[in-house]
């Protein structure tokens, strides 16, 4: 038996509604606030990620799928989707039509990591992406948004965070900070902590390591070294979120593991799925145009990992079930069912029918079995008379129906 890679999992049609349920969600949100759907490739050239990410982040390190393909181009498949968006967003020249753009994107990304709860080798996100604005009201309206389409879900648990990341102006002077204040602490951090000490210290401050997070539990925070812009933005960030209503703390511990990120941060956290919390995370991205050789245009954005939205959504319940169950005894029954289930498939409605010729019974049971809002039995005394039963399976009352498609979908309807 061939069986699947690890980390590679099957999303089974038990599991599928809640998926269709996020996805369809997302679409819907996200088009109220006037975002567009953008399909971007899973391989990408691997230069692509590691200008937009950073050489130094675990990611480009350690984890993503990169190989020399028959063309000898070193590829990679996509770990994650704003770098391709931006690029996309630069080849097409989209800013020429608009230098505002709204996009959204859905898909598999793959990276090399030890599989858990949530998070798995290929995962799947959905993300959304706003370019050509500073406005901190457009940082206010993109978390305001993020957090609609989780209360649309019905999810009220996942609760929303933000920190600022400074820019290159004022983040330079923070890092000489905490390399400082780090520097007396290195014997106490992990080895990657220790080894990222020079390229990237800000990741020591959300390190999963219990040695770290006590290391670094009274290191200085970002938001205190902001330059006079950055501190301005993201109090009216704050200020925008408040005049909406839109709830939030500050966490001064949060960083991103890419390095493209400055300014408004943020992730929607959930302490339902251990200590991997974030179930969205995302932030100001103003420089990662340029840097890729587009237009000085700023942008922020989102990612959010759907397996561990899907997590939080397993209680629900997704499947969809037939509107009609036909159950047909004997050969020509079985016959005009076939006819009857195309015919009102064709008119919109969800049908199943028995194919095996089995009892009665045993059909009643697979109608109950699959949820079905009606039965519908034939035999033969109800072929002879044109008519059959229509059982609705939830009250248990019965009519007598003519075998016309159309009169048998009007009462399904009612």
């Amino acid at each position: 038996m061939i069986t699947g890679i690890k980390g590679f999992n099957d999303i089974l049609p038990v599991e599928v509604g809640v998926w269709q349920h996020i996805e369809t969600t997302a679409r819907r949100v996200f088009s109220r606030y006037g975002f567009s759907e953008i399909r971007i490739p899973i391989l990408e050239k691997t230069e692509l990620f590691a200008r937009s990410i950073g050489d130094a982040t675990d990611i480009v390190e350690k984890e993503m799928y990169s190989f020399v393909d028959k063309g000898e181009n070193q590829v990679t498949m996509r770990p994650e989707g704003t770098a391709s968006v931006m690029r996309a967003y630069i080849e097409h020249k989209l800013y020429a039509l608009d230098s505002m753009a709204k996009l959204y994107y859905m898909g598999p990304m793959f990276r090399y990591e030890r599989p858990q709860k949530g998070r798995y080798r290929q995962f799947h996100q959905i993300g959304a992406e706003v370019t050509g604005v500073n406005d901190p009201k457009i940082d206010a309206q993109v978390l305001t948004m993020l957090c609609h389409f989780f209360a649309e879900l019905g999810l009220t648990e996942p609760r929303l965070q933000i920190n600022s990341l400074g820019c290159p102006e004022c983040r330079p002077r923070y890092r000489e900070a905490l390399k400082a204040f780090l520097k007396e602490r290195l014997d106490r951090l992990c080895e990657d902590c220790q080894r990222r000490y020079e390229t990237n210290p800000l990741r020591a401050l959300d390190c999963k390591s219990a040695h770290c997070a006590e290391a670094t539990a009274d290191a200085p925070a970002m938001i205190d070294y902001l330059c006079a812009g950055c501190a301005e933005h993201f109090a009216a960030t704050r200020g925008y979120l408040e005049q909406v209503g839109t709830e939030y703390s500050i966490n001064s511990r949060m960083v991103r593991g890419l390095d493209y990120y400055t300014r408004t941060t943020f992730e929607l956290v959930t302490g339902l799925l251990g200590a991997q919390s974030a179930v969205a995370a995302g932030g100001r991205y103003d420089g990662l145009i340029a840097d890729l050789g587009g237009p000085a245009i700023p942008g922020i954005g989102f990612a959010m990992g759907v397996e561990r939205v899907a997590l939080l959504l397993k209680e629900r319940e997704f499947v969809v079930s037939p509107d009609i169950y036909i159950a047909a005894m004997g050969e020509e029954a079985q016959s005009e069912a076939f006819r009857l289930m195309c015919a009102l498939q064709r008119l919109g409605l969800a049908v199943e029918m028995d194919y095996d010729g089995k009892s009665l019974k045993s059909q009643m049971r697979r109608s109950d079995k699959l949820k079905a809002r009606f039965t519908l039995i034939i035999g033969g005394d109800e072929l002879a008379k044109r008519s059959a039963m229509l059982k609705a399976m939830e009250s248990g009352h019965q009519e007598e129906v003519n075998l016309v498609p159309a009169a048998i979908a009007l009462i399904v309807a009612r």
